[in-house]
C-alpha cells in the first residue's frame, strides 16, 4: 500500500491508485476494441520474445537467432503486437507520472525488509523471476493478458485453468516469500 494519505470523502483507496472497477471495465472495452479493429486478442509475450530476438541478433548473429524455432516462427515486425507492447510500457509510465507515484526503486521496502538491501540480489531474483514467467507463458501458450484477459473473456477452459492456477500459485508464493517469521516484523 502507498503511504499517501487517503483522499477526502472517506475513501479508503490511497491517492494515486486507479479504481480497480474502472480499470477492469477499461480493459474489457480495450479487449472488445482489439477484437473489433484488428481481430486479435490482447497478448504481449510473443511480441516481447520477438523484440528479444531482435536484441539478440547483434550479440548472437542473425543465423543463430534464425535457428531458434520459436523466433523463426515469430520474427520481429512492427505490427499490432509490437505497438501493444510499446503502448503497455508507455501507458504504465504515463499512469505513474500522472498519479505522481513514479520513482526509481531498485530495492523496494517490502523486499528489503524480508531479504535485505542487496541490489545485486534483488536484480538477480527479478531476472530469474522474469525468465521463469516467460518460460511458463510459452509453455502455457500465452501470457497473463493473453489467457487471463482475452482467453477468459472468451470462456476458454484452458485460459480459466491458467488464470486460476496463476492466482493460486501467486498466493502460495507470496505466503512463502513474505510471511512473517519469528523475530522479523514486516
Amino acid at each position: 500500500m502507498s503511504d499517501t494519505p487517503a483522499p477526502s470523502g472517506g475513501s479508503k483507496r490511497p491517492r494515486g491508485r486507479w479504481n480497480p472497477y474502472v480499470v477492469g471495465a477499461g480493459i474489457g472495452l480495450l479487449s472488445w476494441a482489439a477484437f473489433a479493429v484488428v481481430n486479435t486478442p490482447l497478448g504481449i509475450t510473443s511480441s516481447l520474445e520477438a523484440v528479444a530476438g531482435l536484441c539478440a541478433e547483434p550479440v548472437l548473429g542473425a543465423k543463430a537467432v534464425a535457428k531458434n524455432a520459436y523466433l523463426a516462427k515469430h520474427p520481429f515486425a512492427v505490427d499490432y503486437g509490437t505497438l501493444f507492447l510499446a503502448g503497455t510500457f508507455l501507458g504504465a509510465l504515463l499512469s505513474a507520472l500522472l498519479s505522481k507515484t513514479w520513482k526509481i526503486e531498485v530495492v523496494p521496502a517490502v523486499w528489503k525488509g524480508r531479504f535485505g538491501g542487496s541490489a545485486v540480489r534483488r536484480l538477480i531474483a527479478a531476472f530469474l523471476g522474469g525468465v521463469i514467467i516467460m518460460f511458463g507463458a510459452r509453455l502455457a501458450g500465452g501470457c497473463t493478458s493473453g489467457h487471463g484477459i482475452s482467453g477468459s473473456l472468451q470462456l476458454a477452459v484452458s485460459s480459466w485453468t491458467f488464470f486460476l492456477t496463476l492466482f493460486a500459485t501467486g498466493v502460495v508464493t507470496a505466503w512463502i516469500l513474505f510471511r512473517k517469521s519469528e523475530g522479523k516484523e514486516q
